[in-house]
């Protein structure tokens, strides 16, 4: 039997604003633990998220760039996970109306051929803090300076059919938020990483198989690798 497979990328890109999607806190790299978290990041009672502007604008910077439809009405909703980086015990992101809709991106291939990959969606989030586990003896640390540090998360449709077709696409998103000036693109700080879905099928069958997420991968070398060796165990 002949088989087929169906890769799809959800992409981090960490928007470079000065301040957090929804509180004043600064989003700059490199700072002491917990020097950048602010109520609103924590999410202490009483306190209430003001979206940030600037985060708004890039979103629909990237949707107009991927000629994608951008709806007049917007939603963020919570979502609910408890973990130790997460303090407020939700995540603010998007899900039934997110900030931008369908849109398409064109990829050049290594013989020269291009593919079309659609878009399905891209919608702003709240990134969580990062656990620290070095120098902890047996326990972990939480530092929250990445809380609420705006994310677009750029997903697409399940197009793509071979790792080297996913690392064109990513190199693509890479390099176009980095031309618009709404990500650094730093993969070694985080700043721009992505998680592949990855499932096979027989030939010609139009149902996706069962899929396997590979989760926070922040180079292009290592998707490429994780990919295939994904494909392999399939």
């Amino acid at each position: 039997m002949e088989w087929e497979v169906v890769i799809g990328l959800e992409i981090h890109a960490q928007l470079a604003t000065k301040s957090k999607i929804f509180s004043s806190a600064s989003t700059a790299y490199g700072a002491q633990p917990n020097t950048q978290a602010c109520a609103v990041d924590l999410g202490l009672p009483g306190v209430l998220p003001v979206l940030n502007q600037e985060a708004v604008k890039m979103a629909i910077k990237f949707g107009l760039a991927v000629d994608a439809e951008l709806p007049e009405r917007s939603v963020f909703a919570r979502k609910n996970y408890f973990y130790p980086d997460l303090p407020k015990g939700y995540q603010i992101s998007q899900f039934e109306l997110p900030i931008v809709g369908k849109g398409t991106l064109t990829i050049e291939l290594e013989d020269g051929s291009e593919r079309v990959i659609g878009i399905t969606r891209a919608h702003l989030e709240e990134d969580a803090g990062k656990s620290m586990h070095e120098d902890f003896h047996g326990q972990t640390g939480v530092d929250l300076n990445r809380a609420g540090t705006p994310l677009l998360e750029i997903v697409s449709d399940p197009d793509m059919r071979s790792a080297k077709e996913a690392v064109a696409y990513m190199k693509k998103i890479h390099s176009m938020v980095r031309y618009l000036e709404i990500c650094d693109g730093n993969m070694q700080e985080g700043s721009f990483r992505c998680d592949s879905n990855v499932s096979v099928r027989p030939k010609g069958q139009q149902e996706l198989g069962t899929r396997a997420e590979l989760k926070n991968i922040n180079s292009f070398r290592n998707v490429e690798r994780a990919i295939n060796i994904e494909i392999e165990r399939q």
